[in-house]
């Protein structure tokens, strides 16, 4: 499904656990043990709704974080009995929803060199697969992020090698890796955990919007940051390089000068012609 396509809003039981990447197994399942309700039947088909979908990611991902099922099925009651189930489903989808807006694209393997030039030749595609930013799939090939792939073939297009590129890459996400977990553990530290646990549930809307005020707050702090270090190294190299101009120039006008004056003082004492 690509980025523009809209989910519909009923589901047939195989097509309900395509979407939350469970299985038919698991969703009977769970509708045995009553955590989320039976489809609507029409006819001999049951239907379920983009509620059922939800409901499944939710428990797919307190299942990820270690909770159980008889803990998120307790949870899911205690929850129904006093308060609304959406806004936990908010919190949750607010929690869960990816943070990039980057599409995917898929193309085929002369698109793909094409595109990227000689960061995806046949000779470069093992170091280049080290990232992680595209998978093969018979004759095609599917993108993950071709802001990244762009942005590494305008590098080696400028003269960068790809192993040097591929490496530059590999670093720069453990980076990135830290400061992501420098931000969520500020947020954690200094926001959630003084709530205690379990976290009261009227304070669910509060972190829900929380959460979604934090993307483009993260990404603000980032970009202004790397801009600001950005400015500072080039104004750094720039001086280094600047400097040694400077200091070429220099001796090469001292060159020029010697030579001159030796060249006047040959000829200063040649004898004069008769």
């Amino acid at each position: 499904m690509s980025g523009t396509d809209v989910e519909p809003t009923t589901f047939r039981i195989d097509e309900l656990a395509g979407l939350a990447e469970t299985t038919v197994r698991n969703v009977r399942a769970y509708q045995d043990r009553g955590l989320i309700p039976p489809p609507q039947r029409l006819g001999r088909v049951g239907l379920y709704s983009s509620e059922h979908l939800a409901r499944l990611r939710l428990i797919s991902s307190m299942l990820d974080r270690g909770y159980s099922l008889s803990n998120i099925g307790e949870l899911f009651e205690a929850w129904e009995q006093g308060h609304d189930i959406g806004e936990l489903l908010g919190f949750e989808a607010a929690l869960a929803a990816p943070w990039s807006t980057e599409a995917e694209v898929t193309l085929s393997l002369d698109e793909l060199s094409e595109r990227f030039g000689d960061l995806v030749q046949l000779d470069t595609l093992s170091e280049v697969e080290q990232l992680e930013l595209f998978e093969l799939d018979g004759e095609q090939v599917r993108v993950k992020s071709p802001r990244l792939l762009e942005a590494g073939a305008a590098l080696v297009a400028a003269g960068v090698t790809v192993p040097a590129a591929v490496g530059h890459a590999l670093a720069l996400r453990t980076d990135i890796e830290r400061i992501a977990e420098r931000f969520v553990d500020l947020v954690k530290s200094e926001i959630i955990d003084p709530l205690g646990e379990p976290i009261p549930t009227d304070e669910l809307p509060r972190l829900t919007e929380l959460v979604t005020r934090l993307r483009p707050l993260a990404e603000q702090v980032v970009d202004a940051e790397l801009a600001r270090a950005i400015d500072r190294q080039i104004r750094a190299r720039l001086s280094e390089t600047m400097d040694r101009l400077a200091a070429q120039t220099s001796t090469a006008q001292t060159l020029i000068e010697d030579s001159t004056e030796a060249d006047f003082q040959f000829g200063q004492n040649q004898p004069a012609a008769s």
